[in-house]
């Protein structure tokens, strides 16, 4: 039951009490931490399915526990950084990455729930590679949007952040209108 990979999910999880501790009151010194720790959950999450999957040991528990981890960090991170007005350099349009932010939580919501659904109905939603595009445009514009605050003379680094942002966000409403058609050819 907790295997090496499991144990990996579970550090990440942990990990994200630290992670908002951070973000709270962030000096930059707090994002260089922040910075680090996130990079090395990152590598966990990687970690964690290539070890389960080349010892043969992919667990009901792992499978469970793995999409919950990566939610809970994306989401406390998102809402930490977006919320933080040390967190953008340009006060001023702050509130208007709120948006990028609610549509990436949302969508999560809506998938989440759609797979549950689904999944007593013992249909099986799939990640699609676009979606996994959109995961990775959204780690990238976490870390760089936590590096930014780490490096606030370095504009391009949170520039970089806030683009990868939006890229994610619209490829989280493509790939959350792709589920919810096959879903909805379930529903009554």
């Amino acid at each position: 039951m907790l295997s090496i990979p499991n144990l990996l999910t579970l550090s990440r999880i942990l990990a994200v009490p630290i992670l908002v501790f951070l973000l709270w009151q962030p000096t930059p010194v707090d994002y260089a931490i922040t910075f680090v720790l996130y990079c090395l959950v990152g590598i966990t999450d990687y970690f964690d399915g290539y070890v389960a999957r080349a010892q043969g040991r992919i667990s009901k528990l792992g499978q469970f526990l793995d999409p919950i981890a990566d939610k809970i960090m994306v989401g406390a991170v998102l809402i930490m950084l977006i919320s933080s007005r040390k967190a953008n350099p340009i006060p001023e349009i702050a509130g208007l990455h709120i948006i990028a932010a609610l549509i990436i939580l949302l969508r999560e919501i809506i998938v989440s729930g759609l797979r549950e659904f689904l999944a007593e109905l013992k249909v099986e939603l799939k990640v699609s590679r676009l979606a996994k595009w959109k995961t990775t445009f959204q780690l990238v514009a976490l870390g760089a949007l936590i590096l930014g605050g780490a490096l606030p003379a370095q504009v391009w680094v949170h520039t970089t952040g806030i683009i990868s942002l939006w890229a994610a966000a619209a490829l989280t409403l493509i790939t959350g209108w792709d589920y919810l058609r096959v879903g909805l050819k379930h529903m009554d």
